[in-house]
């Protein structure tokens, strides 16, 4: 399984707590979308996580900015994820950084709302917020290969499923 989190905005812990503590705990694979805060919470999902990929927020110190890059490609189940905290312009900025990258969809984060959309040129994915929701659920992304691609699921920590969706490589 690949869980997918983002916005933790916290100094000292992981923040995690029921489905998506599990859901981090049993994924092959976590991606964070931005915005840990400090370097102890990014030190706090790697004692979780079997294998983290991150990538930095606005609000990340200089020890998280240090340790993790802006953007990353990451591949999982057949399908080719872009990942970066935010990009200026929506939307259609997110696809065209999608496409620049050759990614099948794009994971981001920065405005808390978990999210899945399949209507533009890249299917696009915010998990949310597992602790910082700010006016949305609290939420993250679980995924697990399916056929050729991704069947997906946004979820609570209190166990709550509110979006099932598939994503499949181009």
């Amino acid at each position: 399984m690949l869980t997918v989190v983002s916005d933790t905005h916290a100094t000292d812990s992981h923040r995690l707590r029921g489905r998506t503590l599990r859901a981090v705990r049993d994924a092959e694979l976590v991606i964070h979308a931005g915005d840990f805060m400090a370097e102890p919470v990014l030190d706090a999902f790697v004692d979780e996580a079997e294998t983290l990929r991150g990538v930095y927020g606005n609000n990340d110190d200089a020890g998280i900015r240090e340790r993790l890059p802006a953007a990353r490609t990451v591949e999982y189940g057949g399908v080719r994820f872009a990942v970066t905290h935010t990009r200026r312009g929506g939307d259609t900025a997110l696809a065209l950084f999608g496409r620049e990258r050759d990614a099948d969809a794009v994971i981001f984060g920065h405005s808390h709302q978990p999210r899945f959309d399949a209507t533009g040129p890249l299917a696009l994915l915010n998990p949310g917020s597992h602790a910082e929701p700010r006016g949305y659920r609290a939420a993250h992304a679980e995924l697990e290969p399916e056929g050729d691609g991704l069947r997906g699921r946004l979820c609570t920590p209190d166990d709550d499923v509110f979006e099932r969706f598939r994503i499949d490589p181009k």
